[in-house]
């Protein structure tokens, strides 16, 4: 049984490549976090390894040791600790040396399983030597051997390893579809089946993350409440948090990047209530707040706001200045204004040239 939901295309062609024995020997799934890209590469495996004849069954020995993590034949490649800081920070890319001792295992035959699969989460994260020594590989494909790359842009990839692998996007599924599935498969009541479902954008994975960690949720409340009161707050407090956000940026760019996401959907909901569609909204628990903030906004200053966090989401993922990037969202963002808006740029280009 296929374990992602709402993806029946991909799993449609991977039944019908099954039936006909065409099963490409590498595969690019592309789609955003947590879209499901990692449950169908391991249903893939299954279905390559399955001993029954419903693949994948899910229940035989094989499947079994597949979800569990426990099978010799399915491997996962990946960012990998670095034993060298005691931080045990992550290392920035995916190394050669991981994709030759992955070329040395593909080069044995399975040892307990019909297929080798592997999958490399995060591909765009390989060094360039890493992808010009995978290229070879997937430039002269041996037996028994099947890739799956994930990634969410294969933009970041080269395009010549895009262009030996089978292109598969998975987008996020409809809000009410994650919705039933998390009551009706998941049993998590409807209030909060709901509010994961909104939270996650039709990006299952996330949402039953967060039904088993309240962390995450707690998590996201706080980056809300920062963000309501930074923009009630004068530039000076606004300037902190960018130099805060700037600082969180050299540490972890990803975390950035979702503070400026979470941060983006508040505004499009404030716009969203705006013009009267609040019930589309995605922070459905902060709708009361919503509806009385709109009151003191115009369309013109919310869909500024809108922009500003764009811009700097983009200039970021380009390696612009962080700090003076943030500073600028942090003074063009609208909200409470105090001072000299004047005196405040004059600043940024002393400051910055």
């Amino acid at each position: 049984m296929w374990q992602v939901v709402g993806q029946n295309r991909a799993v449609s062609l991977f039944q019908r490549s099954l039936e006909l024995g065409a099963v490409s020997h590498a595969y690019l799934f592309v789609g955003p976090p947590h879209v499901g890209k990692m449950t169908l590469a391991i249903n893939l495996a299954q279905a390559m390894n399955c001993q029954a004849a419903g693949r994948p069954c899910g229940e035989c020995a094989s499947c079994q040791r597949i979800s569990s993590a426990n099978h010799s034949d399915v491997q996962v490649i990946g960012l990998i600790l670095n034993e060298n800081t005691s931080e045990g920070k992550l290392r920035a890319e995916i190394g050669i040396d991981q994709i030759r001792e992955m070329q040395h295992s593909a080069s044995l035959p399975p040892f307990e399983g019909q297929y080798k699969i592997f999958i490399i989460e995060g591909a765009e994260l390989l060094s360039n030597e890493a992808a010009n020594c995978l290229l070879k590989t997937l430039e002269e494909p041996t037996g028994k051997v099947i890739f799956v790359l994930l990634t969410t842009s294969d933009s970041l990839l080269p395009a010549t390893v895009v262009s030996r692998c089978q292109r598969l996007e998975l987008l996020p599924i409809a809000v009410g579809e994650a919705e039933t599935a998390l009551n009706e498969r998941w049993n998590i009541e409807s209030p909060r089946a709901k509010l994961l479902a909104r939270f996650s954008h039709g990006c299952l994975g996330w949402a039953l993350l967060a039904a088993s960690d309240d962390g995450l949720l707690r998590q996201r409340e706080e980056e809300i409440d920062r963000l309501t009161g930074i923009i009630n707050a004068d530039y000076n407090e606004r300037f902190v948090c960018a130099a805060r956000l700037a600082t969180r940026f050299s540490q972890n760019r990803g975390q950035v990047q979702e503070v400026l996401d979470l941060w983006l959907d508040y505004w499009r909901d404030l716009l969203l209530v705006k013009l009267d569609c609040s019930d589309i909204i995605t922070n459905i628990d902060r709708l009361d707040a919503l509806v009385d903030m709109a009151r003191n906004y115009s369309l013109a200053q919310i869909q500024v706001s809108i922009n500003c966090i764009r811009i700097a989401g983009v200039q970021l993922k380009q390696n612009a200045n962080p700090r003076l990037a943030l500073e600028v969202l942090m003074l063009d963002m609208s909200g409470k204004e105090s001072g000299s808006e004047e005196i405040l740029a004059d600043r940024l280009l002393v400051k910055y040239g």
